[in-house]
């Protein structure tokens, strides 16, 4: 099955000025925190199987380290997120855009300073 046709302009007019590798870390990213949570059971659109915006930004701050290790403060710098309220614009761009899908009780206030950044991906050597 295709995906359908994606209108990626518009979807970083809505969430800002990040590249469209960083909406592709943060789709993998999802799938990371999904399986971190509830493991590999159901499937992948099985509602059962949601995260919440704290979930999602703990899993993908779990997942830059595994991908990027020493490195995921830097690409984080260098697709401009520099906080958790980023991740949950790209995401809500998504879920707009019909690539994510969201509860009734989701908001973007709840990426709203789930971490901070310079903490978070400070000194990773510590944490090897």
């Amino acid at each position: 099955m295709s995906e359908p046709l994606v209108d990626w302009k518009a979807i970083r007019e809505k969430a800002g000025p990040f590249p469209l590798s960083a909406y592709q870390f943060v789709r993998e990213g999802l799938a990371h925190t999904v399986k971190m949570i509830h493991g590999e059971g159901g499937a992948p659109d099985d509602e059962t199987r949601h995260v919440s915006g704290q979930q999602l930004c703990q899993g993908l701050r779990d997942y830059a380290v595994r991908r990027y290790g020493l490195m995921a403060r830097t690409v984080m710098r260098n697709w401009r997120i520099t906080s958790t309220r980023d991740f949950g614009r790209i995401v809500f761009a998504m879920i707009d855009a019909g690539l994510m899908r969201k509860t009734e009780d989701d908001t973007l206030d709840d990426f709203e300073g789930v971490f901070d950044f310079d903490e978070a991906f400070g000194d990773l050597t510590l944490q090897r």
